[in-house]
């Protein structure tokens, strides 16, 4: 398995993963409705945008099979809301579920860690559902703290989100190296 920067010919990849792992992980959480018209061309879409537009200190990452195929992603940032605790920001993560539990989302959050502390960003927070409970035992078993919660409304009903953050993520980075 290898991590490595994202490409926007990697867009109808991670777009697919994007949705798929979506509809698994949140499948009970997330109304069935809005789950369903995902839409692979309108995601590929939207992925070739984020590619493309160059953001400051934002990075992607994707994990691929030693054949090429991209099974996980991982996009992150400058913190979105001001925090002044938390620098920087996992903005999402996703891995087909065939390749979880087996150290690559680890090492999906370490190029992740790595990446905000060069970009100056020594600390870092991420948002999950708090219905999606493997999501929410993987970011603790990284050693994140619950620091927050926020409603979200997705697909027309409220859900509740939860954060988690390491106020330093030098070991994170360190530990799971790709």
């Amino acid at each position: 398995m290898r991590i490595r920067e994202a490409k926007v010919t990697d867009a109808g990849s991670i777009a697919r993963v994007h949705i798929d792992t979506w509809r698994s992980a949140y499948a009970g959480i997330v109304p069935a409705a809005y789950l369903e018209r995902l839409s692979y061309q309108a995601r590929e879409t939207s992925w070739v945008d984020i590619l493309t537009a160059h953001q400051p200190s934002t990075g992607n990452w994707v994990a691929a099979t030693d054949a090429g195929q991209v099974v996980g992603f991982a996009g992150s940032g400058p913190e979105r809301d001001g925090n002044p605790t938390y620098r920087g920001e996992l903005y999402a993560i996703y891995l087909f579920p065939a390749y979880q539990r087996r150290g690559v989302g680890r090492r999906l959050v370490a190029a992740v860690a790595q990446h905000l502390i060069q970009e100056g960003f020594p600390s870092m927070l991420v948002w999950v559902l708090q219905d999606n409970h493997p999501g929410c035992r993987f970011y603790a078993s990284l050693g994140g703290e619950k620091v927050g919660q926020q409603s979200i409304a997705i697909g027309g009903v409220d859900l509740v989100e939860v954060s988690y953050g390491w106020k330093d993520i030098s070991g994170l980075a360190a530990a799971h190296a790709p």
